[in-house]
């Protein structure tokens, strides 16, 4: 599914890519699918030589800008909030813990719809859900598949699929908080095997080991390009930024660019600006309203986004809120980041609890793991760790285990300890000088840096 290797997946991902992004493409995508069916590798060749010939419809109405600057300027405007330095700790350690948690409640269901996902936690006794997921055999009818990873991921069986944010504190271990998207790219090499990746990470990491430099990894041959890739990535930058969502946004910029354009980088972004004005709140809708700003206006991502807000200011039930995901961004890939970051909001604005906030995600359907985490992630840190249920974490959830070198069977305490020994006095002190106005969000580039002291110097 997706081999980056195959054109059969390639072509047609690309052209539905291109459809979703307002080229007029319908005949290509419905020629690379007949073509990927029968095997035509000469056919899709030739689709795919036609496909970088059309133009965007004039028509086009959204705004999705990829200069770097600009995105960077758009974050800027972000507000900072003060946080609690007394309670940083509880909070860090209930985002990691909630992550976990929250991964393992949508893992075995990933990718059904949301009537599946109905269909079969009813079956299971768990609708709404209130608990893991246990495997069910055979399966109930109206559900197609269960996600291959399922048998280790059910109720008894968890298998935490935590690698990218340990991969982020890693990196950030190494490099510190001015990290270089080629110091993500090399340690993406070092520490992440290929077979661990999926999607538009496995094209940026295909893409390099062919000797592409880090700056042109997410252009080439990338039909994933805005799926939730790197919004999976996001969270540790807020980690590292509380309070501080336009320096969250930047650093997620630099690690977004690896494997993403457009939606995808937005996403990252404003994860990792949820996150960050996630602890320094107790607030969901506040953190999703700061975190908002970083999203370029009349962009996709922006706009699903502001509907779901409206939708909930409005007084919706959250019913109607997923009836309009399907609705309004059923056309999407299950794993897209539009239609999924806007179950994300959804689970946040309507649930009251880790558990319902989980649940309503996860009940949308589509990529429920990664949502589910993502939401688990931001309660943790609006709440702090005694807000994840007792019975969830249990004794399961105190190691993880992971693909990332070094890393396997750590436990979660030492994550959330280590991401404070590395970067909480860091932070405290930030909240207590500040940074000037040119140096806010300046995880970026040597040059960038060299741009700012100039103009600052100048002034």
């Amino acid at each position: 599914m997706h081999d980056v290797l195959d054109d059969r997946d390639l072509i047609p991902d690309e052209a539905e890519q291109l459809l979703h992004s307002g080229y007029p493409v319908q005949e290509e995508l419905r020629l690379a699918r007949e073509a990927a069916a029968a095997s035509d590798l000469p056919q899709l060749r030739s689709i795919a030589q036609r496909l970088r010939t059309i133009a965007r419809r004039d028509d086009w109405e959204f705004n999705e800008p990829n200069d770097e600057l600009q995105l960077i300027h758009l974050a800027n405007q972000a507000q900072r909030k003060p946080f609690d330095r007394f309670t940083l700790s509880t909070r860090i350690h209930g985002a990691w813990l909630g992550r976990c948690v929250a991964n393992t409640l949508g893992k075995p269901i990933e990718g059904l719809t949301r009537e599946e996902v109905r269909t079969y936690l009813t079956a299971a006794d768990q609708w709404p859900q209130t608990g893991y997921v246990p495997l069910l055999e055979p399966l109930p009818a109206g559900v197609s598949h269960l996600h291959e990873s399922a048998p280790f991921a059910s109720a008894g069986r968890f298998d935490d699929d935590l690698d990218w944010t340990i991969l982020g504190l890693a990196m950030l271990e190494q490099f510190g908080a001015r990290i270089s998207t080629e110091d993500i790219a090399r340690t993406w090499l070092d520490k992440l095997p290929f077979t661990q990746t999926f999607t538009a990470e496995r094209i940026a990491y295909r893409n390099l080991i062919r000797g592409a430099p880090a700056a042109e990894a997410a252009q080439l041959e990338n039909p994933y390009r805005e799926w939730i890739g790197a919004l999976i990535r996001a969270d540790i930058f807020g980690y590292i930024h509380p309070g501080d969502p336009a320096a969250a946004a930047a650093a997620a910029l630099v690690d977004a660019r690896l494997s993403h354009i457009g939606n995808g980088i937005y996403g990252e972004m404003w994860a990792a600006a949820l996150v960050a004005a996630a602890l320094a709140t107790d607030s969901a809708t506040d953190a999703l309203r700061t975190a908002l700003v970083v999203v370029p206006t009349n962009s996709r991502l922006e706009v699903a986004l502001d509907a779901i807000l409206k939708l909930h200011r409005d007084g919706a039930t959250s019913d109607e809120a997923l009836a309009w995901v399907d609705d309004n961004l059923g056309h999407y890939n299950w794993v897209h980041t539009v239609n999924n970051a806007a179950l994300i909001t959804i689970g946040l604005l309507w649930g009251t609890d880790f558990t319902t906030c989980v649940a309503l995600t996860i009940s949308g359907g589509r990529d429920t793991d990664s949502t589910a985490a993502t939401v688990g992630s931001v309660f943790g840190a609006l709440h702090g760790s005694k807000s994840i249920p007792e019975d969830l974490v249990g004794t399961t959830h105190v190691r993880v285990r992971s693909s990332v070198r070094d890393f396997d069977r750590v436990t979660i305490a030492e994550l959330a300890s280590r991401t404070l020994a590395d970067f909480g006095a860091e932070v405290i002190k930030v909240e207590s000088t500040g940074y000037p106005d040119w140096w806010r969000g300046a995880n970026f580039t040597e040059e960038f840096y060299r741009e700012r002291l100039y103009e600052k110097n100048s002034n």
